[in-house]
């Protein structure tokens, strides 16, 4: 993979900085990676991107990508071995990313942090939640992806976040009538990509040596 000295900004669990991860390993593309610590965020990081929030790519030219979904496209722009911005499905792909991003989150948020969101309960924010799933489950009926017979951008920009929904509850996640979905979710899980992509790294300090993802 061709080393850049493009720098991402990143925090292993955030479901945000997993698919730009992902996109960026779809398009074999290297990075310098530092890993965030939330409770001490770095000033470089601050000092380009105010919002404190990962992920934040810093490029080369001075430029700065600060949404998780533009970096996903800006790297397959680059180089996309494996067509995952099908000019078929894009358009497909982007509504369903938009859906998540904004339906499904706020249901899977307030799931998974139920006690700070006493108007409902957990149970009655997992139902929420899995009006999306549903929808996800049926477009997996008969195909292994989302859009098809091979990964897009939808499967990389959405499986973070139901990963983190099922992992709140896993024994009711997976007695959930969506086995498709299931499937689906664990072969993600298993994919190579996804596992690289989970490596751990410990958080960067000013000065440290370079740290190449993929490495």
């Amino acid at each position: 993979m061709t080393l850049s000295v493009h720098c991402l900004y990143s925090f292993r669990r955030c479901p945000y900085a997993m698919r730009a991860r992902l996109g960026l390993l779809f398009a074999e593309r290297a990075v310098a990676l530092r890993e965030v610590e939330l409770k001490n965020k770095p000033a470089s990081m601050l000092a380009i991107s105010p919002k404190g929030t990962v992920p934040v790519l810093a490029l080369a030219d001075g430029g700065v990508i600060e949404e998780s979904r533009e970096i996903m496209i800006w790297a397959l722009e680059q180089q996309d071995p494996q067509g995952l911005l099908d000019a078929d499905s894009l358009g497909q792909a982007e509504a369903l990313i938009e859906r998540n991003d904004s339906e499904f989150k706020h249901w899977l948020d307030r799931y998974k942090y139920a006690d700070r969101h006493p108007e409902m309960s957990q149970q009655d924010y997992r139902q929420k939640g899995e009006a999306f799933l549903g929808d996800l489950e049926a477009l997996l009926v008969n195909r292994p992806y989302l859009l098809g017979e091979r990964p897009t951008l939808a499967d990389i920009g959405i499986m973070p976040f139901v990963r983190q929904f099922a992992h709140v509850d896993r024994d009711t996640f997976y007695a959930l009538p969506y086995p498709h979905l299931q499937a689906w979710l664990n072969g993600w899980l298993e994919h190579p990509f996804f596992l690289q992509a989970m490596i751990k790294h410990r958080p960067w300090r000013e000065g440290d040596d370079v740290v190449v993802f993929p490495s």
